[in-house]
């Protein structure tokens, strides 16, 4: 049975372990508060860019454009995206399990697989596993700009052009509220379908449709990638915000615990220098 003094140690390590805890849950809220207000803002921006492109594509003839056109795929690129830290909660298991599965079930050689990780625990992992990692990006801030992604987006959308990948998925968490997030896979390459996204508005442009999708194809997979990257912040703060408040409430049921046990100890303790006063008095009678 622990002593007295052990169990009081416990409740005082204990404690200062919550006011860690509850310190970065409150860091984390108010990153998530920021987080979430990039991640809504960008979403207009896309729908806009979604449209034109659509409607260019839908009103152009001869499309033949390489970022358009499927290929036999004979390799394949996985851009993940997670964070660099951990105490994350479930936000890195739940994509890298479900983008394992997803590269287990298409391929039967890792020869067939690139990797192209956002994140330490991606790089980390499939690292480990094993798998070519293409390109990496580490060291994030906390609410990345689109210069921080622009060359490994720009060089992830070349190696599709250039004929190294003839698909490209692309994984991260999309955020849907504080406590809620869901892992998302996005065909990212070829673009097959992006004339479904066309709208009634009818667009006139110059010089060409051919020569516009020339120069706005690449920037939109880009865009995509941007907005995976910003909208998987906001997923990974509120992710810590919440395993920091269950950690927190966690370590204050250890402390209710560990302090009925102190309190019982230390009144057994009582009782049986109570009991040996008593038996002393009645030794000396």
């Amino acid at each position: 049975m622990a002593s007295l003094r052990d169990i009081e140690n416990r409740i005082k390590s204990t404690k200062k372990t919550s006011q860690i805890t509850k310190a970065m849950q409150m860091v984390s809220a108010s990153k998530l508060s920021r987080a979430e207000l990039n991640a809504k803002a960008f979403i207009p921006y896309m729908e806009k860019i979604q449209e034109v492109v659509g409607s260019i594509a839908a009103g152009t003839s001869d499309l033949s454009h390489p970022m358009m056109i499927s290929r036999p795929v004979k390799k394949t690129g996985y851009i993940v995206i997670t964070s660099d830290r951990g105490l994350v909660g479930g936000y890195n298991a739940n994509i890298l399990r479900i983008a394992k599965r997803a590269i287990e079930t298409r391929h039967t050689s890792k020869e067939e697989v690139s990797i192209i990780s956002i994140g330490q625990k991606g790089h980390d992992y499939f690292e480990r596993l094993g798998f070519n990692i293409a390109e990496s990006k580490i060291g994030l801030s906390d609410h990345p700009s689109f210069d921080e992604i622009k060359d490994i987006a720009k060089r992830a959308v070349g190696m599709f052009t250039e004929g190294e990948y003839d698909e490209v998925y692309l994984y991260y968490n999309h955020f849907v509220s504080a406590i809620a997030s869901e892992v998302t896979e996005k065909k990212l390459l070829p673009l097959t379908d992006i004339t479904s996204t066309a709208a009634t508005t009818s667009y006139e442009f110059e010089p060409s449709g051919e020569a516009i999708l020339e120069v706005l194809l690449p920037q939109y997979a880009e865009s995509l990638i941007y907005g995976a990257v910003i909208d998987g912040k906001a997923s990974e703060h509120a992710s810590s915000m919440t395993a920091m408040k269950t950690a927190t409430d966690n370590a204050a049921d250890l402390i209710d615990s560990l302090t009925l046990s102190f309190n019982r100890a230390r009144q057994a303790a009582i009782t049986q220098q109570i009991t040996e006063i008593v038996g002393g008095v009645a030794a000396l009678e």
